[in-house]
């Protein structure tokens, strides 16, 4: 009688790398390729998030002692200022993720004539663009998220202590919530789009440090547009209406009868500050401010802008592969 064996697996008959698990083909191709960049990425996340996680214990405590009460803002900023202004540096991290990753990934396949060895065996245009465009981004996605998770979760027992208070001024707004994830996502998607139209990674690299600069001007053109302030109206005669406390005065008007809005210190050069009102008609003290509450609609309007260009970015990249030569 004879035995069957299962025959052993040998180098000749084992599977080819990256023809299994959740990794293989076209996109087992682009982690390769850019795997150093990904776990350098994956590194500062860990990294990020667990020292978020380990500060927020000494955050939470000093809250617990004193209160989320801005006058305690100065001695929480002589405590934890240290411990903030290292994690701000994660608003740098979409710029560097469109210079250093995105910029060279397909500008380097096209000059070093990868791309055309790639599609030439069998892989559709369609393909190669989708796996290199998705994974990174699916890369970018979860870090970031995982990132602007842990930060809020630091800043948010502290809110209006944390930089006293002023959650409008750029970075707390920047990296908390999902501004963070549809920036990097924003950043990284135009890094692709110029590399693909430059072809070469150095110029890229140079044309998306302007980019990532353009980008933060409109940005913060954009942010404090995201909403509509609320305003609180006085006499001219008295001071500027007080606001709430935990609000943010964002600007200051003088109104006339005719429904004009004229600066707030057009007359304070005046000799009589009286008479140069009465002349201009003023008649009411006009302050405009946003509350705390406002600022999770921001965020989201602001996100979807953000993600709303990155589609349009991903579908232009898409397009171009089909009708351009590589």
């Amino acid at each position: 009688m004879t035995t069957l064996t299962r025959p052993k697996k040998t180098a000749d008959n084992a599977a080819p790398a990256g023809t299994g698990g959740p990794l293989h083909g076209l996109t087992w191709l682009v982690w390769r390729r850019n795997r150093t960049a990904f776990l350098l990425l994956a590194a500062v996340t860990v990294v990020a998030c667990a020292y978020c996680l380990y500060q927020r214990a000494e955050v939470v405590d000093f809250v617990s002692r004193y209160g989320n009460d801005a006058r305690y803002a100065e001695k929480f900023d002589e405590a934890f200022k240290p411990v903030f202004d290292r994690l701000y540096a994660l608003s740098s991290l979409p710029a560097l993720l469109g210079i250093f990753l995105a910029a060279p990934l397909i500008a380097g396949e096209q000059e070093h004539g990868t791309v055309r060895l790639v599609t030439t065996q069998s892989v559709p245009r369609t393909r190669w663009i989708t796996a290199t465009v998705l994974l990174p981004l699916l890369v970018v996605l979860v870090c970031t998220t995982l990132l602007s998770v842990a930060f809020t979760s630091l800043w948010s027992p502290a809110s209006r202590l944390v930089n006293y208070g002023d959650w409008l001024g750029g970075t707390i707004f920047d990296i908390t919530g999902p501004v963070p994830v549809a920036m990097a996502l924003f950043i990284t998607a135009c890094g692709f789009a110029v590399g693909m139209v430059i072809r070469r990674v150095v110029p890229a690299m140079v044309v998306m440090v302007v980019v990532s600069f353009g980008t933060s001007v409109v940005w913060d053109w954009l942010r404090v547009r995201l909403t509509t302030p609320r305003t609180r109206t006085g006499p001219a005669t008295g001071d500027f209406p007080a606001i709430p406390d935990s609000a943010l005065n964002y600007d200051q008007w003088l109104g006339t009868s005719d429904g004009r809005l004229l600066g707030f210190g057009t007359c304070v050069d005046a000799k009589s500050e009286a008479a140069c009102m009465a002349d201009n008609g003023i008649v009411h003290k006009i302050i405009e401010y946003f509350t705390f509450d406002q600022m999770p609609i921001m965020q989201w309007r602001g996100a979807a802008v953000l993600l709303s260009a990155t589609v349009l970015i991903v579908a232009f990249i898409v397009q171009w592969t089909r009708r351009r030569p590589l």
